[in-house]
């Protein structure tokens, strides 16, 4: 680790660095009124300690990652996704986690101290013991091996210039983490109303799921050790949470047919939401807020994500079939074709004229839309004029952990039974009232279930953050994915700002060609550490061919 890093986030004699930036909501007092010797004596210090933790949960706009993958574009290419990108000199990838686990380590070394009350003290630090294993989470899915710090030290200590350790040996440890956690936190159940955003045993399970699918599906398709440990960690905590028969899919009850976009609207949030498992809260409004962000206006002014060719072919048509199978299909003779007899989804994910934009119907365009696909997925009409929101931005979801469920069950089966497929998938699909998946349905159409169950996870978590991307990775398809070229919509001049970008044969816009992007399989399956952490810290050995 970088030794000024070191310097600047280490404890010593101070409290928590960042507990200036304070929110009403969570009530933390000014940094300079704050001793590291008056501090760490009660219970109460504690939550305030672990109140700093939570601006480490990922932020809304973190949503327009999809850039990275073949789902979504943004106002210009993306070195992730077309395989240009270098060796940074600083990168908050490696940074933020790593102060995080500072902060974490702090609460579980002074919180041995606090004694007033050892039930509200075991239950703060195990929400320090979570953000430890989520920051290592993120550290291990981008880098591999990294070094694992568990305590705090100072410039003088052997830990300020760390080796790389396993990085199995650091999943064992965050699976610990996750199990101490697990066993000091409150179900979601038991938590009060107005305590809602805060870390669960519930959100403990959902991070051991999503850890223990990434780190099994990537050592069984990259050849790299034990899956089935990971898969057996993942499939625990998935059936923990079904078993609850606490969470379930959204509906809104005044618009059930439109479930799904609400649930990315202020009527998904909040504690009535049963979907939600995690949310990282932005307030109610401008009067009672504890940040707020301009999403709505980020991506839909500046188009920092807009929706690929490949993204909206991968949805189904109303009859359970793919492009290319379905008699659904027809020629795309106008905008609104390819949203005609195909998965609802699709049209709450992007706009089109059908919709309302905010002002007016939609309308659709090319301008700050290279592909000519703007997301209307978080999109709130309320904030437009305002250019502030405080819509909650998803951390966990229960609709996740459902398809977490149906690809563990493929992945450590070889299949899947119809039972499993309606305790998992089939419960999204009634959502928005798709038709079943079977394994009947599969094999008279000659379809792959394994693609399928890959479908689904894509079309319900499209344009949540980095999903597509990581799946990719875990799959090693990546090689096969990010090289291709990214194409947008048809241009219809009669109703669309127009583009002027080339057109394959088909007349589909051609946003980048695919001799302008390429994946080193030998390089781009692990990011490169940045070159101020290696400089400074001779231990730290760079990942391969970077």
């Amino acid at each position: 680790m970088n030794k000024r890093l070191i310097n600047k986030l280490l404890i010593g004699g101070v409290v928590i660095a960042g507990l200036a930036g304070c929110s009403k909501k969570l009530d933390l007092l000014p940094e300079s009124t704050i001793t590291d010797a008056g501090f760490w004596k009660t219970s109460n210090d504690l939550v305030l300690a672990c109140n700093e933790l939570y601006q480490a949960l990922p932020v809304i706009s973190n949503n327009v990652n999809a850039i990275w993958a073949d789902d979504g574009y943004g106002s210009a290419p993306n070195p992730i996704s077309d395989g240009t990108r270098t060796v940074p000199v600083t990168d908050n990838a490696f940074s933020i986690p790593y102060s995080l686990i500072r902060k974490a380590n702090t609460i579980l070394e002074k919180s041995v101290q606090v004694t007033d009350d050892p039930a509200r003290v075991r239950r703060y630090r195990a929400e320090a013991y979570f953000f430890r294993a989520f920051a290592y989470s993120e550290l291990v899915k981008r880098y591999g091996d990294v070094p694992l710090l568990l305590r705090t030290f100072d410039v003088f200590d052997t830990l300020a210039t760390p080796h790389r350790t396993n990085r199995e040996i650091v999943l064992d440890t965050m699976y610990r983490d996750l199990d101490s956690a697990a066993a000091g936190l409150p179900l979601a159940s038991a938590l009060p109303a107005a305590e809602y955003g805060r870390i669960t045993r519930n959100a403990a399970w959902a991070m051991k799921s999503r850890m223990g699918l990434m780190e099994g599906t990537r050592n069984k398709y990259h050849n790299l050790g034990n899956a089935a440990k990971h898969l057996t960690h993942s499939m625990t905590a998935t059936q923990s949470l079904i078993d609850l028969n606490y969470h379930s899919v959204f509906r809104y009850t005044a618009v059930p047919d439109s479930s799904y976009f609400y649930l990315f609207q202020y009527a998904g949030n909040g504690a009535a939401n049963r979907e939600n498992i995690l949310a990282r809260i932005y307030g109610v409004n401008a009067t009672n807020s504890i940040s707020e962000h301009n999403y709505t206006r980020q991506f839909l002014d500046v188009g920092v994500v807009t929706a690929t060719r490949a993204m909206m072919d991968a949805y189904l048509y109303r009859d359970g079939l793919p492009l290319g199978k379905s008699p659904l299909q027809a020629n795309q003779d106008s905008s609104m074709a390819e949203f005609t007899n195909r998965d609802p989804r699709i049209a709450m994910t992007v706009f089109n004229k059908r919709v309302w934009g905010f002002t007016a119907m939609w309308v659709p365009t090319f301008n700050t839309a290279p592909t000519g696909y703007k997301i209307r997925k978080y999109a709130t009409s309320q904030d437009w004029a305002s250019q502030q929101s405080f819509n909650h931005h998803i951390i966990f979801r229960f609709g996740e952990v459902l398809l977490n469920y149906a690809e563990l069950k493929y992945e450590i089966n070889g299949s899947i039974s119809d039972e499993d497929l309606d305790k998992s998938i089939n419960l999204i699909r009634a959502r928005v009232g798709m038709p079943k998946l079977t394994n009947t349905f599969v094999t008279a159409n000659g379809l792959n279930m394994l693609e399928e169950i890959r479908r689904e996870r894509r079309v319900e978590l499209a344009f949540e953050g980095e999903f597509r991307y990581w799946d990719l990775i875990r799959w090693k398809t990546a090689e096969i994915e990010l090289p291709k070229t990214v194409k947008g919509s048809k241009v219809f001049p009669d109703h669309q700002f127009p583009s002027t970008a080339p057109k394959d044969a088909n007349g589909f816009v051609i946003v980048q060609d695919a001799s302008r992007r390429s994946f080193n399989v030998n390089r781009d399956y692990w990011w490169p550490f940045p070159t101020n952490e290696t400089g400074l810290n001779p231990n730290l050995s760079q990942n391969p061919n970077w």
